[in-house]
């Protein structure tokens, strides 16, 4: 069985997304059939006139979503930590979408039940990552997430520490 850090879910590196909305477009066509944001697993978030990220569900190895829910609407899957909803018993409370600090869950506009990434594992990889223009997304693990954010940082310092020498 695989370890909770061992489980893939999609990222977004701020620094290459330009917040073009592809990736919202191509997981409303995969998942509901048409190009529509707001039935969309993933969203491009404008943080500022320059920094754009897509957020989506991290698949937590303990999820506060499924936690939240009062009436057991949703599970995880033990070996992907996707999270999967029961829409049958989901009545649409929102706690989860409170609950989770990912921002990754959200109401369908039109079911008025939650909805979250499911990595696409029906076909067989996310489709966001796979029609993003800018290379911005990739399907990864926690751990090779925080060694890319090492390397950032390592590289950040070099940099520190030559304008600094430059002086």
């Amino acid at each position: 069985m695989p370890r909770p850090q061992d489980r893939k879910f999609v990222s977004a590196d701020p620094d290459k997304c330009i917040g073009c909305v592809v990736c919202e477009y191509a997981c409303s066509m995969v998942k509901e059939k048409t190009y529509n944001p707001t039935k969309s697993r993933i969203r491009a978030i404008r943080m500022g006139p320059l920094v754009n990220l897509a957020v989506t569900c991290r698949h937590c190895a303990d999820p506060a979503c499924v936690a939240a829910c009062p009436k057991d609407g949703l599970s995880q899957e033990e070996n992907t930590g996707i999270i999967m909803v029961d829409e049958d018993a989901c009545n649409g409370c929102s706690w989860c979408i409170a609950a989770c600090s990912f921002g990754a869950m959200m109401m369908h506009p039109e079911k008025r039940v939650v909805f979250t990434c499911d990595s696409c594992k029906e076909e067989g990889e996310p489709q966001c990552v796979k029609w993003c223009p800018e290379e911005a997304l990739s399907f990864v693990t926690s751990e090779v997430l925080a060694q890319k954010s090492r390397q950032t940082a390592v590289k950040n310092l070099i940099q520190e520490a030559s304008e600094k020498a430059s002086e």
